[in-house]
């Protein structure tokens, strides 16, 4: 019989080909339980960062929706698809390139901070409900709404030919195959994603991941645990407050806690209220000073 994995996350590179729910699904067989989520939908071209959440952490995924991404792409300047990426089928004749460092970071410059993008035709951005590719697969035309976003940094990381290597970090919500293909567009020569890796997403960052095949390793020899960032690691901008026996029993009763002014700094939006076992029993939200509410009751 498989063992189930202990609640929290794992943080899985993706291989490329594979959706997101691919991951989760492959991930369920692993972890020996079906309370498996992910953090941010991934490109099937990309690779990189997909953290994942495991048992009780499916209840947190909340506090992470606003994380900042980071990621890794390799642009090819000459023609544009209908994906934006390499996957696609190409929408203009190719045409040689010349690229220059200094046209690039001209056209870099109103990229950066907010701005309004348009996603690509092929995503899951949803129109009266319905995602984009849905339309896209059946050849509906369709016009997307822009989506306010910010790039908090995109810089040019090296030129070879008519590909172009950068680095993105940026708001959830952000396309990087959109940002290639509004470069291909300024340039008049197209432009989509031939290679995306995504190197961090929130806390979580590549050289923390591991590849199916090492997870798949470590559920065989009896050592997922491993892998796994348990509750009490989590979220460890929220302070820990530790309740006793009967606060316990009112957190999970739905009731107000206090947190001790000399432990929490005032004014702190929230907390992990820990049990006396030492395990993670709630998210508390400020109300009032020094007193939260159970915003998520996990034991």
């Amino acid at each position: 019989m498989i063992q189930s994995a202990p609640d929290g996350i794992i943080v899985v590179n993706k291989p490329t080909g594979w959706t997101s729910h691919d991951v989760v699904g492959k991930m369920r067989g692993i972890a020996g339980t079906r309370r498996v989520g992910h953090l941010g939908t991934l490109d099937p071209l990309a690779t990189g960062v997909l953290p994942l959440m495991i048992g009780q952490a499916t209840r947190l995924a909340r506090y992470w929706e606003d994380s900042e991404k980071a990621y890794e792409a390799v642009i090819r300047f000459g023609f544009a698809t209908t994906t934006y990426d390499s996957q696609g089928e190409r929408t203009t004749e190719p045409v040689d390139v010349e690229l220059k460092s200094e046209d690039l970071e001209t056209l870099f410059r109103p990229l950066r901070g907010e701005i309004e993008q348009i996603p690509p035709p092929v995503s899951a951005k949803k129109i009266g409900g319905v995602p984009a590719y849905k339309f896209a697969r059946k050849n509906i035309q369709v016009e997307l709404a822009p989506v306010q976003i910010r790039i908090h940094e995109l810089a040019l990381k090296s030129l070879a030919g008519d590909r172009a290597s950068i680095f993105v970090r940026c708001s959830p919500g952000t396309y990087i195959r959109s940002i290639a293909h509004d470069l291909g567009v300024a340039l008049g020569c197209g432009a989509h994603i031939e290679e995306l890796v995504r190197t961090g997403s929130g806390p979580f960052r590549l050289e923390d991941a591991f590849t199916l095949e090492r997870l798949q390793g470590l559920r065989d020899e009896g050592h997922l645990e491993q892998a796994v960032l348990p509750m009490p690691k989590l979220l460890p901008h929220f302070p820990p407050v530790f309740v006793d026996e009967l606060t316990a029993l009112h957190i999970r009763q739905g009731r107000n806690f206090s947190a001790s002014p000399f432990r929490v700094q005032q004014g702190t939006e929230h907390v992990k209220a820990i049990g006396p076992e030492g395990s993670v029993l709630a998210i508390g939200r400020i109300v009032l000073p020094n007193l939260y509410h159970p915003d998520v009751v996990l034991n």
